[in-house]
């Protein structure tokens, strides 16, 4: 079910957007009707589906229209045009006609917002900061800090309550904002690129962290950034806009593999592929592969064939003796310090090609990936090297 759904949206700042949105439909460009009606566009003709439980990130340069259709969300930016509608439990909000009533009880109950500058008030406590956005709901002061204290911990911030915001530094600041965003249970929560104004390695902690909270909390997050590394890091989907226009939408992969134009293509020209690409985007197709029957050469330096029998896979060597190695199930999240040469991983395609690498330097062998009881492909050094001179196969 979508948390979000945005359908031919446009925003457009000025007192007077009609004759912006006229020009709009005639395919004027943003400086065209700028120059004639000296009105801006923020967000032109966007459509997009967020999923509950995703984290999809906006991304482009500045001035691309990703702020402006982030602030659209909670109604900070008014829609000129289209629809946007708040999925609220079995109803929706169309924050094109919402009233101002249902628009604050939008803000103060399900959506909540991250700032880039932190935005916490100086003269209060850490703690108080975490409870503000309880305090305007109305919550008492005892529950209210309760609560902020739980928040609190969760970004190992507890020991900090009593001190003011300039008493710490800015990673310390942000875990405050997040804090206080997760203290209001909202299900929905905009992040406008949070984490630019800190240092890398603080950055990468903070990915980390909220990674982690994502996992226990899984809420809606809408995530504003022009990193693209990081939007590969975190984003279920990533949505990439220029001009106001979003001009692809996809998982990280797809953004990688199969960019739409030139200008997502220089996006991504540079990235770092370990944490994005899958084994099935690098893999030797089995189709290609030597087959007896129901035997398949996995290995042909070694002649290693794999065997589909009732009782599982087999392994088997020359004349059809088995060889001195053991095959491994493999799976997401389990420790490689077991892997050793003698070692021969099946695992899903899906595996990370990070994960792949760390394998294949153990064992020092082919991974094989299975697919629904299927061997679908190996992958090997030279999968890796191609990868990483972006010479990528094709997902399937």
């Amino acid at each position: 079910m979508n948390a979000i759904t945005i359908r031919n949206l446009d925003v457009v700042f000025g007192d007077k957007p009609q004759p912006a949105l006229d020009l709009l439909d005639q395919g004027k460009s943003r400086q065209e009707i700028n120059a004639a009606t000296g009105t801006v566009v923020g967000v032109n003709n966007v459509s997009l589906d967020v999923e509950q439980g995703e984290i999809c990130v906006l991304m482009g340069l500045s001035g691309s229209g990703k702020s402006s259709l982030l602030r659209a969300i909670n109604g900070l930016n008014s829609v000129s045009r289209g629809s946007l509608q708040v999925q609220d439990g079995q109803d929706s909000i169309n924050l094109a006609d919402c009233n101002q009533t249902t628009l604050r009880q939008l803000r103060m109950h399900k959506v909540s917002m991250v700032f880039q500058k932190f935005a916490l008030m100086p003269w209060l406590t850490v703690l108080d900061n975490v409870a503000f956005g309880l305090e305007m709901q109305g919550v008492g002061k005892k529950q209210r800090r309760q609560q902020a204290r739980e928040k609190l911990q969760m970004v190992d911030l507890q020991e900090w309550e009593d001190k003011y915001p300039h008493e710490l530094s800015g990673g310390m600041q942000q875990r405050v904002g997040l804090a206080r965003a997760f203290a209001m249970d909202s299900d929905i929560l905009l992040m406008d690129e949070p984490f630019s104004a800190l240092d890398p390695l603080i950055r990468s902690q903070l990915q980390d962290e909220l990674l982690s909270l994502q996992k226990k909390l899984n809420k809606t997050i809408v995530f504003v950034s022009h990193d693209l590394d990081e939007a590969l890091k975190i984003g279920t989907h990533i949505a990439i806009m220029e001009s106001g226009e979003l001009i692809q939408h996809g998982t990280p992969e797809e953004i990688v593999l199969t960019p739409t134009n030139q200008y997502v293509k220089d996006f991504v020209a540079h990235t770092n592929p370990l944490n994005v690409l899958k084994g099935r985007s690098l893999m030797k197709d089995a189709s290609s592969f030597s087959q007896d029957q129901q035997r398949w050469q996995v290995c042909s330096q070694r002649d290693l064939w794999l065997e589909h029998k009732e009782q599982g896979w087999q392994l088997t060597g020359t004349n059809h003796q088995p060889p001195s190695l053991q095959l491994m199930a493999w799976q997401s999240g389990m420790s490689t310090t077991e892997l050793n040469s003698t070692t021969l991983v099946m695992t899903s395609p899906e595996i990370s090609m990070r994960d792949a690498i760390e394998i294949r330097y153990k064992t020092g062998l082919p991974i094989l990936l299975i697919d629904k009881q299927q061997l679908v492909g190996t992958l090997n050094d030279d999968d890796f090297y191609h990868a990483l001179l972006g010479k990528y196969h094709q997902a399937a």
